[in-house]
């Protein structure tokens, strides 16, 4: 039977991901609308963000933080433009945006050492097989297919090359080991429930090193320029940003630095995502059409859950049926307005994903469940008459 209880907000998109609980637009009313960013107020503000986001994720004095143009993949991409080409490099794919940095180390920077790790949706590149003499490229959680590596003891800490690593559905809800890495993006409007179009970049002193060591043999365009004269940019990583941020993103941003501060930091952001996995947990142990796309616990991701649907009936549709089937299911609940955006990333498996950070309470979790058996028994129903 259809459920009564749905979820208070039924809002479970892997990006952008669900405000945090009690948001309103009243949390921006001190948004600094009509002034620079470069004004004292502004670049305070600014400023706030990077100071506030350091403490949280604990991340090194010693590293360099900035604010920076497009998103996680500007991020990503100003890493990739500004650093490789001075070793040889891994590429770990495991998922489409790991695929993305591949096809941009392989097709656009077109360096000849390169090799391509790589696995299928719901598992792992064999990470013995990297090189730490090489720069490695890889994502910590890897959005689109639910994988996470399960911790940084893989990575070597007297390794030669740079670890360039995409974490932005791991940040504010994962342990990231800072020591083992030398590049950490993301964006806010993943785990804190930001605004998008805004990037962080992290660089430790061995990626500042590599900035003023090596020069790039290929053009730079400015949103990628991070050196100037030879040396780091300081003003980057002084709240003084490349291009014009939004001051309404910057103003949410800090809500939700905010929020977490008082829930108690990163600690308790994790378990509230821990949390939000084990109600899922529960119920597909005890559900038998549906199943987690990763098979082993300590590599399945807590924020972006994805799931496969492993029921006979819908194993014998062709896959472009089951993604048919995928989508009514998505619209059927949407039109309920129980769960909004839930099917699995246009580039993995059919299935579902549904976004379990920390802003995402565990009680609208456990209220999805029931809406998720009573939609497929109603995809499910014409087969079984």
């Amino acid at each position: 039977m259809k459920p009564n209880v749905r979820p208070a907000n039924p809002c479970f998109s892997s990006g952008p991901c669900a405000k945090r609980p009690g948001w309103t637009v009243e949390a921006l009313k001190a948004a600094l609308v009509g002034r620079s960013h470069r004004a004292k107020i502004g670049k305070a503000r600014l400023q706030e963000v990077v100071v506030r986001s350091r403490a949280i994720l604990g991340i090194p004095e010693n590293w360099r933080v900035a604010i920076v143009p497009a998103s996680d993949t500007g991020a990503v991409e100003m890493a990739l433009w500004s650093l490789l080409g001075a070793r040889p490099v891994d590429v770990l794919v495991w998922e489409s945006f790991g695929e993305g940095w591949a096809t941009d180390v392989a097709k656009q920077l077109k360096l000849a050492d390169a090799r391509i790790l790589s696995a299928p949706y719901g598992e792992l590149p064999d990470l013995k097989a990297v090189d730490w003499n090489r720069d490695v490229v890889f994502t910590w959680n890897g959005t689109t297919s639910g994988a996470r590596v399960p911790n940084g003891d893989w990575i070597a800490a007297d390794r030669k090359g740079l670890a360039i690593c995409d974490a932005t559905s791991a940040v504010f809800a994962m342990d990231v080991a800072w020591q083992k890495l030398d590049v950490v993006t993301w964006s806010w409007q993943k785990v804190l429930g930001g605004e998008a179009a805004h990037g962080m970049l992290a660089l430790s002193p061995r990626a500042v090193e590599r900035l003023e060591t090596y020069v790039p043999p290929w053009p730079l365009p400015k949103i990628f320029r991070l050196t100037s004269k030879g040396k780091v940019s300081a003003g980057i990583f002084e709240a003084e940003t490349i291009n014009t941020p939004s001051m309404l993103s910057v103003e949410d941003a800090l809500d939700g630095l905010r929020w977490a501060e008082k829930l108690g930091g990163l600690s308790a952001l994790k378990a509230r995502s821990e949390a939000n996995l084990a109600a899922i947990a529960r119920w597909v142990e005890r559900t038998p059409w549906i199943d987690f796309l990763v098979a082993d616990p300590a590599r399945r991701s807590s924020t972006s859950v994805c799931l496969k649907i492993v029921d006979d009936w819908f194993q014998r549709l062709p896959p472009e049926a089951q993604r048919d089937q995928v989508k009514r299911l998505e619209a059927m609940l949407d039109a309920e307005g129980a769960a909004y955006d839930i099917a699995g990333h246009r580039d993995a498996l059919p299935g579902l994903r549904i976004w379990c950070g920390a802003t995402v309470e565990t009680s609208d979790v456990e209220a999805l469940l029931p809406w998720l058996d009573w939609a497929y028994a109603e995809i499910r129903r014409p087969a079984a008459a």
